[in-house]
């Protein structure tokens, strides 16, 4: 059966990441969570004490860091590792939120990442989560998704994933921090986050997983059945060239 790309786009704490691991494990495809990715350069550069402003010394640090994700035997996860280190805990620490969306905006960062990003998604089979992936990493992609929720349910939603790790955070500094990214997401010069024309809108508020991932499975069986029927043409081309 052919591989396709799954994009899964939207607001943080929707159940992006969640439902897309989900999804990549019941059709056996990779999973990616390119925001993982975006948090390490932030981590990065907070550990060498390089400025969100100091393009010249970010571009060298893109050029020296080194991201991939090791999948975790035990859990079944994927986990992200920097520099050969796995650094999902740290990753997922609220300092790293407040920033990320910040780094994420700077082009040269979002350029060295969504060309990583299309590499790991050359083969297809891939499922894989952001905010711009169904409009600038891959844009043929043959199923996308753009997932939303109430603010006050998604800040609720990070409180509890925050108090399983030792970290406890008020919900209205999470509801903040959520209002902050989504803007600066929103409103950015390089890939803002915003639904594509062809993505089918998925919102979470009252939503349980399972119920999100049946959603997603759905759509993806409607479309393997459509492109079987078709013969397997392709769509808008079968791989992005970087």
């Amino acid at each position: 059966m052919r591989k396709i790309v799954i994009a899964i786009d939207g607001y943080s704490s929707c159940g992006k990441s969640t439902t897309a691991k989900a999804v990549a494990a019941e059709l056996g495809y990779a999973y990616i969570d390119t925001g993982a990715m975006y948090r390490a350069v932030t981590l990065y550069l907070l550990e060498h004490d390089i400025r969100f402003d100091d393009l010249p010394r970010i571009e060298q640090a893109l050029h020296e860091m080194h991201i991939s994700f090791k999948r975790n035997r035990k859990t079944g996860r994927n986990e992200l590792c920097l520099d050969g280190h796995i650094r999902e805990d740290e990753i997922r620490q609220m300092r790293i939120s407040n920033l990320v969306s910040e780094v994420s905006s700077v082009p040269a960062v979002r350029h060295a990442m969504v060309a990583q990003q299309q590499r790991m998604g050359r083969k297809r089979g891939i499922v894989m989560d952001g905010r711009d992936i169904g409009t600038t990493v891959f844009p043929d992609a043959e199923v996308k998704i753009f997932m939303t929720a109430d603010v006050q349910t998604r800040a609720e939603r990070r409180q509890v994933e925050l108090a399983a790790k030792g970290e406890e955070v008020a919900v209205e500094d999470i509801v903040e921090n959520l209002r902050k990214r989504d803007h600066l997401d929103s409103t950015r010069t390089e890939s803002p986050l915003r639904r594509a024309a062809d993505a089918v809108m998925l919102d979470t508020t009252h939503m349980m997983i399972d119920e999100q991932v049946d959603f997603v499975l759905e759509r993806v069986s409607a479309m393997l059945f459509a492109l079987a029927a078709d013969g397997g043409n392709e769509r808008n081309g079968n791989e992005v060239v970087v």
